[in-house]
């Protein structure tokens, strides 16, 4: 548990057990909280599987973290930012698959939505803190500076998806579960008797329930489809070009895939290029995928300062990868990296993210393999 005077925080609180049991710890800690729900989606708008346990932004999840508030005596309030995320999140989802890239939602909805809205909701309410049930740790110098680290559980890490946040942010912030495992956070609410205990994990992208965002950007786009080219009917080609089968849509595929493209050749294939103007996917072998570098847009650097030219990192690529060696040039907003030894599967729209050590330098969005 970070070590911070007493103070108000808003806890953000989805009703799972992560953010449930971040408001009991900082509420023994003696500090005052007040439980926010982000009200971010309507299931009549994203269509899919309406009765998944595991969905959040339903009223049995808002109930959840009421009920858990009220178990703790303290306030809960309902924020509705249906709007802001359907701009800032939803339709940029679209967005980036209808340009034949695979985009990150998580991380957006981290950097534009939660955190912003938050913020405004605290000051509203006289709060000094914000509090969130992320698995990342906030390390603390005497001279008051906070920087963004790993979680010590290494298989629910969640830094990747904050490298938007800024250092003022991140100064304002608790993570309280981050010295935690995922089993230690279920014990331990399950000690408490909280009533999100057992809640299941939710789903990696919330308002996709059933999984097939296939089927969301069909339904989406509704009657633009027709005209959409990255749901436009191409052809799948290998490294010289070569034609070997037809696709429904550039929009079906993404860099490094291999279930599901619907060829046969006779030895495991991966989407190594994905050409939406030209309707045009192109598969090889493992050997394609591998890239020496990438170029990156929409550098952040939660640090205050990007790395150094001489200076070696950690750069991870996707949110399960362990991380590759790598050197960084940054020019303004964009920046180059360069891998110490070749990665597989850069994909644009997806985030690069730097570490050193366990500190989170910042990120940005992978333009292209280099």
């Amino acid at each position: 548990m970070q070590n911070i005077v007493k103070q108000c925080v808003v806890v953000a609180m989805s009703g799972g057990v992560d953010s449930s049991l971040a408001a009991a710890l900082l509420h023994e800690e003696g500090h005052r909280v007040i439980g926010v729900t982000m009200k971010l989606w309507d299931y009549e708008n994203v269509g899919g599987n309406f009765n998944r346990d595991s969905a959040c932004c339903n009223v049995e999840t808002m109930a959840d973290a009421r009920h858990v508030c009220d178990s703790l005596g303290v306030p809960h309030y309902v924020v509705d930012l249906r709007g802001t995320f359907e701009k800032l999140v939803i339709d940029d989802f679209v967005g980036e698959y209808a340009r034949g890239n695979t985009p990150n939602p998580c991380v957006r909805c981290n950097t534009h939505v939660k955190w912003k809205a938050l913020f405004y909701k605290a000051r509203q309410l006289g709060a000094d803190m914000i509090a969130t049930g992320h698995y990342a740790r906030i390390s603390r110098s005497e001279t008051g500076g906070a920087q963004l680290m790993k979680s010590v559980d290494d298989h629910k890490d969640q830094s990747y998806a904050l490298w938007g946040l800024t250092p003022e942010t991140v100064e304002c912030t608790l993570l309280p579960i981050g010295e935690l495992t995922k089993d230690q956070t279920r014990q331990m609410a399950s000690e408490r008797e909280l009533k999100s205990a057992d809640t299941p994990e939710s789903q990696d992208i919330c308002f996709v329930v059933d999984d097939d965002y296939r089927r969301f950007l069909r339904e989406r786009i509704g009657d633009d489809a027709r005209s959409l080219p990255a749901l436009q009917p191409g052809v799948v080609v290998d490294g010289d070009g070569s034609v070997i089968a037809e696709h429904q849509g550039t929009a079906n595929y993404t860099i490094g895939q291999r279930k599901g493209l619907g060829v046969a050749v006779g030895r495991p294939q991966y989407v190594t290029a994905i050409d939406t103007p030209n309707g045009t996917v192109t598969i090889g072998d493992p050997g394609s995928l591998v890239a020496d570098g990438l170029m990156a847009e929409d550098a952040n650097w939660i640090s205050g300062t990007p790395p150094t030219t001489d200076q070696e990192v950690v750069a991870k690529i996707r949110y399960n990868d362990a991380g590759q060696s790598a050197h960084v040039v940054v020019s303004g907003s964009e920046m180059k990296v360069d891998f110490v030894e070749p990665v597989r599967a850069v994909t644009p729209g997806q985030s690069v993210v730097l570490y050193d050590g366990d500190a989170v330098l910042g990120g940005g969005v992978i333009v292209s393999p280099a």
